[in-house]
Parts: C-alpha cells; structure tokens; sequence
C-alpha cells in the first residue's frame, strides 16, 4: 500500500471517511437479483475491486490482497420513507456504518422503490457505491463505480510507489520548495490564497447531520465550467447567511494532481477565494485564477518532490505521526470555511438491470472542522449538488439547512 493510502486508512479510525457515490435510475430493474449478479460479476473482473487490507505488522505498510466477492458486498434497504427526501436521509446514516478494509473495501447499497427521484416520473432506483477513501479518491471511486454499473471503460491501473531513500528525498523536497518560493518571489506563479479565520460552519460535527439536494441542467450553470458557477453561487449564498462575517470567504477544492499516480489517492486541495464583496462577473474571473493558480503550483516539480519524500516516509514513522492527530483541536486559522468536491461521470450510458441512470450524486465528508460541504456530481447534462450540513454549522445564525439550500438555490 502506498504511503498516502496508509495514511487515509490509518487515519479513518480517527476522522471517517468513507466516499458514498448516489447513482438514481429510472424505474425499478425486472429482476432485482439478476442486476445485483451483474454488479457483483462486473466486480470480479475487476482487481481493483475484489482487494482488502491485510495489516499485520507495525514495522510494514498495510498490503493489498485478493478477497473475494459474495453477497455481503451488497445490501437492500427497506426505507421507512420511500420519498427521494427519505433516501437522501437514508445515506446520511449509512455514514455511521464505515467499512472495515480487513474484510471489505467497498458495498453496494440498494433501495427501491424512490419516489420523487428529480427527472423520473414515475418510481425508481437508487444504489450507492461506498468505498474507502483509502482504495479511491474521487475520480478513481468514479471510474469504479461507472465499471460496475456497465460502462466497458476498466479502472486504470496504479503502479507501484518508486522505492525511494528518505534523506535524498527530504535534500531533493527542500531544494525544489526553494525553487518554488523563487518562482513566487518573481512573478512565475502567484502566491497562494493562503488561510484565513474559522466561522460558525467550521464549527464541526455537533448534532444530527442532514442532506438536500439541489439539481440543474448544465446550460443553468453559466460559466466556464461547474465548478466554477457553483462556487460562485456558494459564495452568494453563504455571504447571505453569515453577513459581515463572510468577507474573508474561501473554499477548498479537492483536485487531481497532474502526472502518473503511484497511489490509489492522487490529488490535493486548492484553496480559492470566494469574494462574496465582489459583482458576479469579477468574482467568476477571481475565482477562476485561484483554480487556475492552484494548478500551476500543483504542476511545479516542487509538488512532485513533495509527494516523492512523503511517499518514502517508513511506516513505522508515519504510523506515529498518525496516532499524534486530535481531531478535537480547535486550530485559530483554517485553509477553507467549507468544500466543494466537485466530479464529471461522463456520458448516461450507466444502468442497474434494464433501468438507466438519470443522475449521479456526491457528498463531500464533514469533520472536526468542516460542518457544511457540497459535492457537485454531473452525469450527461444533469448536475446534482449535495448540501451536507451538521446542526452545529447554523449554531448562531437564527437558520437551518434548509434556510442555506434556499440561499443557494436563489444564488443558482
């Protein structure tokens, strides 16, 4: 296992996080047991789904190893409430349930029939893809779970870390950080967004979580990209519900790094600006240069040198460095107020059985200090936008999520 999956496995004790990716089809398949065998045969022919962890020594990374695929990596729920509001109240308690990667690294969940499905008519089908962040991050859970719902698109392969020498590695990290503040000090990239004051979202996990949901057609997001108009609207919208306090606004946004990955987690977070003080227009550009910014930093061979060390750190040493977080540290800056993790599944050719998909949706984790994420899901032409708020995100600010998911879906 690679150093950076270790330390999302290891870490999982402390901080759950575990990805659940919301597949919603139109209709419910003819024969249910026949589209849960076709999910689980398209999973056996794919190694980078049938692995667990095997963790036997302190002195070792954890390694992968075959495990096979039965019927416990699937489970039909039977929903108190099969309204789409129900379902999406349904997932927020599957996080309570992480995976245990000594036995499974991913489940399928199933609930049907949901009524109210945004785009279906009639009844349909949702499935929830959860895996551990340690076997995927976003764009990597993404092509996964496209694989088991029929895309003929195979998972890419990782190759394994380079074996690496910890000192040379450190020499060769510091010498391209130098490069690196050089290249800022003249003018060759930006400086970044830097930190900024927690507020009243960053407040953490206290009380009963809650999911809405939000979904637009891509030419209702006018702009350069998704990403870009949502955190546009986000801003507007948080601006509003936290007034004077928003004006040092920012968000941050999980990103692919560029090269060959050499872990099954490869990306980083860029942190952008949100300038709720700003019209839309010059908002949108600013916005647009932190995200452009953050790319070029992630491209500079510093990053490259940076992952290069961290990947040759012994396991013993990063083991110990894990056990040395608290999450209940309450730190006096932050380097975002909220997330937005925003994914593209590509076309709608997905099905369970013979119902097609009409959307896909994402949640972006809460933690110790993130008590309001979005995640930002677009398959084909339709882009669902999951709000994931803690109680204690509004503790102060006389509202509620759905309060926020108001502000936002005006600000849309």
């Amino acid at each position: 296992m690679a150093a950076v999956d270790a330390q999302f496995y290891w870490m999982s004790a402390k901080v759950p996080s575990d990805e659940f990716l919301l597949y919603a089809f139109d209709g419910a398949p003819a024969d249910l047991e026949d589209a849960i065998e076709q999910v689980c045969r398209r999973a056996r022919a794919c190694s980078a789904l049938t692995m667990r962890v095997e963790d036997g020594s302190a002195l070792t990374y954890p390694r992968w190893v075959p495990a096979a695929v039965g019927p416990e990596h699937v489970v039909c729920h039977d929903l108190a409430d099969h309204s789409w509001d129900g379902c999406l109240a349904a997932l927020v308690g599957l996080g309570g349930d992480q995976l245990d990667l000594r036995r499974m690294a991913w489940r399928l969940h199933v609930f049907t029939p949901v009524l109210g499905i945004p785009g279906v008519r009639g009844p349909g089908t949702v499935a929830v893809v959860q895996l551990a962040h340690a076997l995927a991050d976003g764009v990597r859970a993404t092509a996964m779970a496209a694989w088991l719902f029929g895309r003929a698109v195979p998972v890419p392969e990782v190759k394994p870390p380079p074996v690496g020498f910890l000192p040379w590695r450190g020499v060769d990290a510091a010498r391209t950080h130098r490069r690196l503040v050089r290249d800022t000090r003249a003018g060759l990239l930006s400086p970044g967004v830097g930190l900024r004051p927690p507020l009243a979202i960053n407040a953490g996990t206290g009380g009963t979580p809650s999911m809405r949901s939000l979904v637009r057609h891509r030419s209702q997001l006018p702009g350069a990209t998704v990403t870009i108009a949502v955190l546009a609207a986000v801003s507007e919208a948080l601006s509003r519900l936290l007034g004077d306090a928003a004006d040092s606004l920012g968000a941050e946004v999980p990103m692919a790094k560029s090269g060959v990955s050499h872990g099954h987690n490869h990306f980083g977070n860029i942190t952008v600006g949100l300038y709720p003080e700003l019209g839309r227009e010059a908002r949108i550009e600013r916005i647009a240069a932190d995200l452009a910014n953050g790319r070029s930093r992630f491209a500079h061979p510093a990053t490259l040198s940076a992952d290069r060390a961290f990947a040759s750190v012994p396991a013993p040493l990063l083991r110990w460095g894990v056990s040395k977080f608290d999450p209940d540290v309450r730190p006096t800056q932050v380097a975002g107020n909220t997330v937005v993790s925003s994914i593209y599944s590509g076309a709608t050719d997905l099905s369970f059985g013979n119902a097609g998909v009409v959307l896909a949706a994402v949640h972006a984790n809460l933690s110790s200090l993130m008590g309001l994420t979005h995640g930002v899901h677009g398959i084909g032409e339709t882009v669902a936008i999951i709000v994931h708020a803690a109680e204690s995100a509004f503790t102060g600010l006389d509202a509620d999520i759905d309060r926020y998911v108001q502000l936002l879906d005006a600000a849309l």
